[in-house]
Parts: structure tokens; sequence; C-alpha cells
């Protein structure tokens, strides 16, 4: 059996307003990844045991 990979691009054009919104949602995103992030790191400095 021939397995066939296919891939598609999309570009979207949002307007200001939802470019607005998407930046303020990437934002939020990007703040609870660090804060968590750094948290895993301080446990494992602290106790070397890491948070699942």
């Amino acid at each position: 059996m021939k397995l066939i990979y296919k891939s598609y691009k999309f570009r979207i054009y949002p307007t200001k307003e939802q470019a607005s919104l998407l930046a303020k949602h990437f934002g939020h995103c990007r703040f609870v990844f660090n804060r968590f992030l750094n948290e895993r790191k301080e446990k494992y400095l602290n106790e070397k045991t890491s948070l699942n």
C-alpha cells in the first residue's frame, strides 16, 4: 500500500478588529504558557521533582 501525503497552506487576511482580537488571544496564551513553564522550572530547581 502506497501512502500519499498532502498538505495545504492557507493565508488569512483578518480585519483590524480581528487582528486585534487574535493578538490579544495569542498574548494571553503566551502568558499562561510562560507562567506554568516557570512554575515547572522552579519546582524542579527547588525539589528535583517534575510536574505532570
